[in-house]
């Protein structure tokens, strides 16, 4: 393995007293708006309609003035191993947990929006040294987005996925890892995918929670599970996305309030953990209101609420059409269970049951658009996915690279997916022959996309 450059710095995270004395203080002082008209006693996820209820926001400001503890988060970013270093002039901030098993690969995990590094900071430790000594073990990379967390802001236009998924090789390069496989969600499996689809010689395998497919195809020759793929994500696109369509547009605009009110911020991303959890009533069912506050904390700290959403800004709609991953590959799905939402009057073809029956009038399921990672994801998807990958990825990737790279990506009729609760399921996907850069008429290339097929993990838990 080549040797690390000394291009990389430690790193430790301490914010100040008075950073944290001001947060408190603005907390205290927050002026609230009255309550939601749409009150429903709980549990009752419905109770959420107008984003997030006053009496839940209360609770969550007062825990995070009086009872939360930002200290013993950064001791545990210490300890995992935090260092910095410069990519085209920006200072790139990530964590690195060297495997002590020699089989050990490299592996890079990338967060999205609304997240950050807390996302998978519970999973790094069983990633590089499994209890098992016959699960796969990691050198575990996590690297900050720019704009978030402890990396640099970018100062120009330009820090889209494209140029995020190529420092990201430049990363893993100066950290020795010449291959590895990579793993992420929302804009990070956006960034896995093109890593996995533009530098093949690189990465020797991708795992995603993310379906993406290229507008403008005909649905013609759909199976009914894609089909209501592209259902579910026109109805997210319809009635849940204004957050993304105002982070595409006016980046700058929401993010004063974000970085001036701590509630505000709090509000901002409690409504995406709520709506994409799963949960009766509330995100903190699953997510502990510690997480949920690391995450939110680190955002306030660095003051990036404006800078993390410009990448909406910059890769909206961004992902080549023509873009093709021929490297092994995975992709965790989250049918709907049979538990649905029933709104009398509304019909709706998006909710669906855990064994694929058809959705019944007026039922709606609760989804998650990018369901949090877990150990047990991790765990025994790299005990599925990984093994595709051959030894070290050598003679299959090998046998699966073509002379050219660019043909259409697998399913792509959306922007985003909105993943749906229920069993995880991974579902391998090894390229085939070549296809044409564009389907014929009345064929939608969806040869990406199939049916979860192998049954991988529990109920989804950060």
């Amino acid at each position: 393995m080549p040797r690390p450059t000394s291009d990389v710095e430690a790193f430790e995270a301490h914010a100040t007293d008075a950073d944290l004395d001001d947060l408190r203080a603005r907390l205290a002082a927050a002026r609230l708006p009255e309550a939601e008209t749409v009150y429903r006693a709980a549990p009752d996820p419905r109770r959420w309609e107008q984003g997030v209820p006053l009496a839940d926001l209360v609770d969550v400001v007062n825990y995070w003035r009086t009872g939360y503890n930002w200290r013993s988060f950064e001791e545990r970013l210490n300890r995992v191993g935090q260092f910095r270093t410069t990519i085209d002039d920006l200072g790139i901030h990530f964590l690195h947990r060297r495997s002590a098993r020699a089989d050990a690969t490299p592996l890079i995990l990338t967060h999205g929006w609304p997240d950050s590094i807390a996302r998978f900071i519970d999973v790094v430790d069983e990633l590089a040294d499994p209890k098992d000594a016959d699960a796969p073990a990691f050198h575990v990379v996590v690297p900050s987005l720019p704009g978030f967390g402890y990396s640099d802001k970018p100062a120009t236009t330009g820090w889209g996925t494209e140029k995020i998924a190529a420092a990201w090789v430049e990363l893993m390069g100066r950290l020795g890892y010449s291959e590895f496989v990579a793993h992420g969600g929302d804009w990070g499996g956006n960034i896995t995918t093109v890593l996995g689809g533009r530098f093949p010689a690189h990465v020797l395998g991708i795992h995603t929670t993310f379906a993406e497919g290229p507008p403008g195809l005909t649905m013609d020759g759909l199976t009914a599970v894609e089909r209501r793929w592209t259902e579910e994500t026109r109805d997210f696109w319809g009635h849940r996305a204004a957050y993304a369509k105002q982070q595409a547009t006016r980046p700058q605009t929401i993010g004063y309030s974000l970085v001036d009110s701590p509630v505000g911020l709090l509000a901002w991303i409690l409504d995406k953990f709520a709506e994409w959890s799963d949960t009766e009533d509330s995100p903190f069912e699953t997510i502990s209101r510690d997480r949920v506050l690391d995450n939110v904390t680190l955002y306030w700290l660095m003051r990036t609420g404006a800078s993390a959403a410009r990448i909406y800004y910059e890769s909206h709609n961004s992902l080549d059409p023509e873009l093709r991953v021929d490297v092994p590959s995975a992709l965790t799905m989250y049918p709907a269970t049979s538990r649905s939402v029933r709104v009398p009057g509304h019909r709706s073809g998006t909710g669906r049951s855990s064994d694929g029956g058809r959705p019944k009038e007026g039922d709606i399921s609760r989804r998650w658009r990018f369901p949090s990672i877990s150990s047990r994801i991790c765990k025994r998807a790299s005990r599925q996915c990984w093994p595709l990958i051959g030894e070290r990825g050598s003679a299959t990737r090998q046998s699966q690279r073509p002379a050219a790279r660019r043909a259409p990506a697998g399913p792509q009729l959306g922007e985003l997916m909105p993943h749906h609760r229920a069993e995880h399921t991974l579902a391998p996907v090894r390229a085939g022959p070549r296809r044409a850069a564009r389907p014929p008429p009345g064929r939608a290339d969806s040869g990406l996309f199939r049916a979860p097929t192998t049954r991988c993990c529990g109920s989804g838990r950060w």
